[in-house]
Order: structure tokens, then C-alpha cells, then sequence
């Protein structure tokens, strides 16, 4: 058994020229990856002179860490940060539960219609985000009963201006109902049968039997419904015009005039508007991956 030891241990120290141009590939995608946020990580400390500089500096001559400080005094970023941390949690909540029963439905349950129903989801995913825009701030605009309006919508502003407008269009994405579904098709159909034996319904099937068999699913969902509506900037610039509903995105804005650019506090407030997502994404990277490479496998 040794010499065939040696031989696999010789193997292994083999250097593979494929192997090495596939790292080195990799390394440098990774470089170009990552060098926005290294840029964008510098400049947030950096003097309007270091900035400003011909040829740009890569470094700043002196660290200016007050930009951070600075950048949040001239807005109110607790309450845009408050307010787009309560959609990003109102998304998900919403997002994981009522796409994870939709999904579980149309992948376990036979009814009428079932294709059909899974055939517009496939093609709800081929419209492109902004030919929506229109149609769902009508939507919102026109609501009955909200805002002034009359059982018409006419007369009033409907849900502009409140957490309605903010929440309810993003309550669910068709994506994650096409992902739960696939995740929720592939379970073994012997364990929804058992379960039954046992004198389970179908909402006890769901949340006790298959749900915790998905987990990857669930996670790779949250983190995505997350991220969407922690970045969103053009949706809620849309829908509200109060300073205590805007949300970070917006208000990074402030940075931003017709004349000038405030760049050093612009990146300062870009980073921390950052980091939640990095930490989210350190988090659950594990089940993220692994919920996007068991959905391809399918």
C-alpha cells in the first residue's frame, strides 16, 4: 500500500497548467471585482484636495475618518436607515411566506389551472422591472379608499406618501415562487404520503414536513428580497416626497446637486449603506450557494 501512497501523493503535488491559468482567471476577476469597493473605501476618507487631484491618488495623504461623521449629520440617516431596514424586513417576511406556499402549491398539490397559473409566473419573469413602474404607481395612485380617494380612487393621492405604497408592491416576486417551486417538486412524495397517514393537513404537510427540507431555498430567497429592497432607489423616490419616509438610497442624494458632488461624504455614506448587505451575505453564504447550485441542478 505505500508505493501506492507515494504515487497518489506525487499526483497531488503535480502542478496542472490547466489548474493554474483557471486560478489565475479567477484571481483576476476577483481583482476587478473587488477594486470599486477598494476605491470605494479610500475616497470615503479622503480631503477634497486628495480628491481632486491630478493624476488621482490612490491613497490619501491625510485619513479624514471625520467624513463618516460628517456625512451623517447632513441628513438624517438614522431614519433613512430605519426606513429602509423596515421594508428590506417587511419584503423578506412577507416575500419567504406567502412565495413558499405559493411555490409549495403549485409543485405538490393538483388542481385546475395549476399550469397555467405556473406558466404566467415563468412569464411574469420576462418583463423587464422598469415597464412596471407606470402600471403599479397608477395602481397605487388610484387605490380605493386611501388617501381621499372614493370608491373610485378618484380625489385623493391613494397610498402615495405611506408605508403602503413603500411594502405592498414588493410583497412577493415571481422568481421565488418559481424557486420554491422547484425546491418543493424535487421531495420525495413518499413523505407527504406518511404524513397523511398520520392525520397531517396539507398546511401541517407544508410547514412541519417539507419546509425544513428547503432551508437552502429560504435562505438564498431572504437574502435576495433583501438586497433588492435595501438597494431600491427608484420605486421609493416615486412614491413618497416626505423626509421621514425616504429611505437610505434617497437620501444619499443629498450628496449629489446640479454643481457639485460631494464625493468624499457621498462614499462615506455608500459604505455604511454597505455593510449590512456584506455582513447578511458573510452570514449565509453557505446556504445561498448552496440554493443556487441545487436550483441549477434541477
Amino acid at each position: 500500500m505505500a508505493p501506492v501512497d507515494t504515487v497518489r501523493r506525487a499526483r497531488r503535488r503535480q502542478v496542472r497548467p490547466g489548474r493554474v491559468a483557471l486560478y489565475l482567471t479567477l484571481a483576476a476577476i476577483s481583482l476587478v471585482m473587488i477594486v470599486p469597493f477598494v476605491w470605494m473605501l479610500l475616497t470615503s476618507v479622503k480631503t477634497p484636495g486628495d480628491i481632486a487631484a491630478v493624476p488621482p491618488r490612490l491613497f490619501p495623504t491625510k485619513w479624514a475618518f471625520g467624513n463618516y461623521v460628517d456625512a451623517l449629520r447632513a441628513a438624517p440617516f438614522a431614519t433613512y436607515a430605519r426606513n429602509s431596514f423596515v421594508i428590506a424586513i417587511s419584503h423578506t417576511l412577507l416575500n419567504v411566506v406567502i412565495a413558499s406556499m405559493a411555490g409549495y402549491a403549485l409543485a405538490r398539490l393538483r388542481f385546475r389551472g395549476s399550469s397555467l397559473i405556473f406558466l404566467g409566473f415563468v412569464g411574469a419573469l420576462m418583463i423587464p422591472t422598469y415597464t412596471k413602474i407606470l402600471p403599479e404607481f397608477l395602481i397605487v395612485r388610484f387605490m380605493p379608499l386611501f388617501g381621499g380617494n372614493d370608491i373610485t380612487g378618484q380625489g385623493g393621492t391613494g397610498w402615495l406618501d405611506t408605508w403602503w405604497a413603500l411594502i405592498i408592491p414588493g410583497a412577493v416576486s415571481p422568481f421565488s415562487v418559481f424557486l420554491f417551486r422547484q425546491f418543493y417538486l424535487d421531495l420525495p412524495v413518499e413523505l407527504e404520503e406518511a404524513a397523511r397517514l398520520d392525520g397531517l393537513g396539507e398546511l401541517g404537510i407544508y410547514a412541519r414536513i417539507m419546509t425544513p427540507l428547503v432551508k437552502p431555498a429560504f435562505i438564498t430567497v431572504a437574502l435576495l428580497t433583501f438586497e433588492s429592497s435595501w438597494n431600491n432607489f427608484l420605486w421609493p423616490l416615486l412614491v413618497t416626497k416626505s423626509d421621514s419616509l425616504r429611505v437610505i438610497q434617497v437620501g444619499l442624494s443629498v450628496f449629489r446637486t446640479e454643481n457639485d458632488t460631494q464625493w468624499a461624504f457621498l462614499m462615506a455614506g455608500t459604505t455604511l449603506a454597505t455593510v449590512p448587505m456584506v455582513v447578511l451575505f458573510l452570514i449565509g453564504q453557505r446556504y445561498f450557494v448552496q440554493g443556487f447550485a441545487t436550483a441549477g441542478i434541477k
